[in-house]
């Protein structure tokens, strides 16, 4: 009968040691092979050349490595690349190179599809097939920082967990990648390069506070009003925004660091006078600052970009008010590449 191969990946360094006594090897042979696997990425046993033949054997009747393949590449006018990645059970997830004057920025997935019901966004509406598992998380990065080599001159400087899916409904294998990213053994990224944004999972939010991360938090928000919010986002009925703000103090009296609120603003929807008092209002808060984003289009008529009046009328009452305010402007529209529009449409 056939083993059935274990991912080796799926093993903690000691574990890895562990199989090796077990087996009657050293036990620091697993710590060279944890570092072929993660610091050095490789996907192959044949090729950890510090290690006998028969061992390489013996790893492979015993494991697999489950690495992912980009399955498609799209580069757009303005430099962004987006990556089609296929997992090794044949689903695909997409992350994206985001380059600028000073640094590259990856953006990767956290699910394939989303758990959540968002309208104005091209993912919710693909069904959560399931989780991505840390090494499936760690290896979108891995590719994007040769890529940002290849093309940019420069490694990978931040990462933003705003792909596919909602982090905080994978929270710990996110926070296995995370760990693993930041890792001398890993990547040897520091946290303070690494965002994540979440719709807003009040529980979660405390979690994370709790376990004392030290990367950024940004919450995709959209409205302060809760009926507005529930109407492009329903499951904010579920979470309304009282908890979310509940949620936001403990984080900010444990962390003691602002949070970014991704805001985008359409016509008809949320480009009222009260919808911007309610931002200001809920800026208030805890103490940070908003990104107000263009809106991409995904083939559906309800939502519209709002004019530059009510853009410009969000601006100068979040700068009377001293809210930190920037504009981001859409990288990687003619590729479907820009925030919400991830829906492997390939």
């Amino acid at each position: 009968m056939e083993i059935k191969k274990k991912d080796i990946r799926a093993l903690t360094k000691e574990q890895l040691r562990e199989f090796f006594a077990e087996n009657g090897d050293k036990a620091f042979r697993g710590n060279q092979v944890y570092d072929w696997l993660w610091s050095k990425s490789l996907h192959s046993f044949d090729e950890m050349t510090n290690i006998s033949k028969s061992t390489r054997e013996m790893l492979a009747k015993n494991f697999v490595i489950n690495h992912i393949e980009v399955d498609s590449m799209q580069k757009s006018n303005d430099g962004t690349i987006k990556n089609g990645i296929r997992l090794h059970d044949g689903l695909l997830v997409e992350s994206v190179l985001i380059p600028t004057e000073t640094r590259t920025t990856a953006c990767v997935s956290s699910q394939v599809g989303c758990s959540l019901d968002c309208k104005f966004c091209a993912t919710a509406r693909l069904k959560r097939m399931r989780n991505l598992n840390p090494d499936e998380i760690y290896d979108q990065v891995v590719v994007i920082d040769k890529q940002s080599r290849l093309y940019h001159n420069r490694k990978l400087s931040n990462i933003v967990f705003m792909g596919m899916g909602e982090p905080l409904m994978n929270y710990n294998n996110v926070i296995k990648a995370i760990d693993k990213i930041t890792s001398p053994e890993g990547l040897g990224m520091s946290a303070k390069r690494i965002t994540l944004s979440t719709s807003g999972v009040p529980k979660m939010i405390k979690k994370m506070a709790d376990d004392e991360v030290k990367f950024n938090l940004a919450v995709s928000l959209h409205s302060a009003i809760d009926e507005v919010r529930t109407s492009i986002m329903p499951f904010n009925e579920i979470f309304p925004l009282e908890d979310l703000a509940e949620s936001l103090r403990y984080w900010y009296a444990k962390t003691k660091r602002k949070v970014t609120y991704e805001y985008v603003v359409w016509d008809g929807i949320n480009d009222r006078k009260e919808d911007v008092q309610a931002l200001v209002d809920f800026c208030k808060v805890i103490p940070s600052k908003v990104n107000l984003i263009e809106y991409n289009p995904i083939d559906d008529g309800m939502f519209q970009q709002a004019s530059s009046r009510a853009l410009d009328n969000y601006i100068s009452n979040l700068e009377m008010n001293d809210i930190v305010v920037n504009v981001r402007r859409s990288r990687g529209k003619d590729i479907d590449a820009a925030c919400g529009q991830l829906a492997n449409k390939s």
